[in-house]
């Protein structure tokens, strides 16, 4: 893709936890607050939904420069023009998803530990999703917390780009900076708060001055 991609802030949609804003809503408000990715996640939603609700994300991004990922369904995500799709460890491999794909496509994958960011690596990720770095009860499908040594260990093992994710908030997410993450990825962080905007815009700052103390050149 010709821009730069960024993972600073990387907002994950989630109607449960929105105060019964859309995920259109939701993602609206995040770029507004400066979210460089927003990702629609949604495991109940039927795909003709899906569609439509992505079709309209993908509008709200391209408008804002931020990049828009679907959650699991490489169908929803070639179909609606995303610039991307995350696939977990259940899902089919990235090898499969990136034989299908046009150029450009970004591929992230979710990762626990080394082996599998370099698994991920290897079969064609542009990025891994890495975590829960600390007990998170946004995801019921997490796996137990890896602790933020992981982040370091990961970001040694592969070139790609790895964000962490789990736990995660204005508390903590300095420390995922400094501890090697190129991205922090949130849910209830900012899709909890009442002000989905300015909860994005304190958190994206926060990042933004983590690595600059960290002398960040990605």
């Amino acid at each position: 893709m010709s821009r730069t991609l960024r993972y600073d802030l990387y907002v994950i949609t989630d109607e449960a936890l929105s105060h019964g804003l859309s995920h259109v809503e939701i993602a609206r408000r995040a770029v507004e607050g400066g979210a460089d990715v927003i990702q629609l996640r949604d495991k109940g939603m039927s795909g003709k939904g899906l569609i439509k609700c992505a079709l309209e994300i993908r509008e709200v991004t391209r408008k804002a420069g931020a990049l828009f990922i679907v959650n699991d369904r490489l169908d929803v995500a070639l179909a609606s023009g995303a610039d991307g799709v995350h696939l977990g460890q259940d899902d089919i491999p990235a090898s499969s998803a990136r034989a299908i794909s046009p150029p450009g496509f970004i591929i992230g994958v979710s990762v626990g530990n080394v082996e599998e960011a370099i698994q991920a690596e290897r079969d064609g990720a542009d990025y891994v999703g890495l975590g829960p770095i600390c007990h998170t009860g946004s995801k019921s499908d997490a796996g137990p917390a890896c602790g933020f040594d992981v982040i370091a260990s990961v970001k040694k093992a592969v070139s790609i780009p790895v964000v962490a994710i789990g736990g995660l908030g204005p508390q903590n997410a300095g420390k995922a900076i400094e501890a090697g993450a190129d991205g922090i990825a949130v849910i209830s962080a900012v899709v909890g708060q009442a002000d989905i905007a300015g909860a994005a815009r304190r958190l994206k700052y926060i990042i933004v001055e983590a690595k600059h103390r960290k002398g960040y050149q990605g």
